[in-house]
């Protein structure tokens, strides 16, 4: 590791710190935080720290999926949710609602239907024992619009209160207050990212072309595979804390490149650090910005997101 990128994580280090400071502070009621330590509000910092753990988790998570899939399917556009895995861990949520499921039982639920839904996709992509990139691509489009369709009709056909606070999960929340299944997640989210590091050399032969990697012994099938399964059980895993959450996985990779290139070794750490930083402000905002009121982060992420990733593209265009 070089002396450069040591110097940019150590700044990301300190923003994250900075971040989750100030989100331990900051909540729909103003809290000193030397105050917040004291045993009265031991409550509140347990959940407010929860809450910040959950953003770090759901950013790196989404990023380094991200990466991943805008690498190995050599499209900018390529996003977490490509695979069609928000549409199906939406509608097993819903259906759960309807059943009179146990809300303990929602993750599972959103897991289940989220693996389902990548299964599904990925059976359809497949050609010959091998995935062709477009057709996963139009499998994933194909699904999540049938699936998202499903939804809008159950909801419009049970629309009970129950029904209605789903709206609220399937535009993204990090109302997660179960610290048992925050670290369940996060252990297949950071062996996942732990994995999608050790083929970041892979990753750069890769997006120059098959052809090349191929020349340099790679097994592109085979990598590819393995990063789709990966980043599929990491972004089905983080639904089931976190609802649907987009513009993550898509512009922080972007913005990252600009910074430190298309060298995965460089930029999966440092993608990972800054979408956790992107996260935490997003949470701190959603909290914050019309108090008491709390703001959907899913809906902060995608005003947040559009705009910069509409500059990023024009930005693109111009350089070509």
């Amino acid at each position: 590791m070089n002396e450069h990128l040591k110097k940019k994580l150590l700044v990301l280090f300190l923003l994250l710190g900075i971040a989750v400071v100030f989100g331990l502070a900051q909540g729909s009621v103003h809290i000193p935080l030397n105050s917040l330590l004291l045993k009265d509000n031991q409550v509140i910092f347990n959940m407010r720290l929860l809450r910040i753990l959950a953003a770090i988790l759901v950013g790196s998570g989404l990023a380094a999926a991200g990466i991943v899939l805008q690498a190995i399917l050599r499209n900018p556009l390529a996003e977490p949710y490509l695979l069609g895995t928000s549409s199906g861990a939406g509608l097993a949520a819903v259906i759960a609602v309807i059943l009179g499921v146990s809300r303990i039982y929602m993750p599972l639920a959103a897991f289940l239907g989220a693996v389902a839904s990548i299964i599904l996709v990925y059976s359809l992509a497949s050609e010959r024992k091998k995935i062709a990139d477009r057709s996963l691509i139009l499998s994933g489009v194909i699904v999540s619009i049938a699936f998202s369709s499903i939804i809008v009709f159950l909801v419009s056909l049970f629309g009970n209160q129950a029904l209605h606070e789903m709206n609220w999960w399937l535009w993204g929340s990090l109302q997660v207050y179960d610290w048992q299944l925050v670290l369940l997640v996060a252990l297949p989210v950071a062996l996942g990212i732990g994995v999608i590091y050790l083929f970041a050399q892979d990753l750069n032969a890769i997006q120059l072309g098959e052809e090349e990697a191929i020349h340099l012994g790679i097994d592109t099938q085979n990598v590819k595979n393995i990063l789709i399964i990966v980043t599929a059980l990491i972004t089905a895993s983080l639904i089931c804390i976190c609802g649907i959450i987009g513009f993550v996985g898509l512009i922080v990779p972007h913005m990252m490149r600009q910074v430190v290139g298309s060298n995965h070794k460089a930029l999966i750490p440092v993608t990972c650090l800054a979408a956790a930083i992107f996260m935490v402000i997003c949470d701190i905002v959603s909290r914050t910005l019309f108090a008491p009121v709390e703001i959907p982060i899913g809906v902060i992420t995608a005003i947040i997101g559009a705009p910069i990733f509409i500059i990023l593209l024009k930005r693109g265009q111009k350089v070509q």
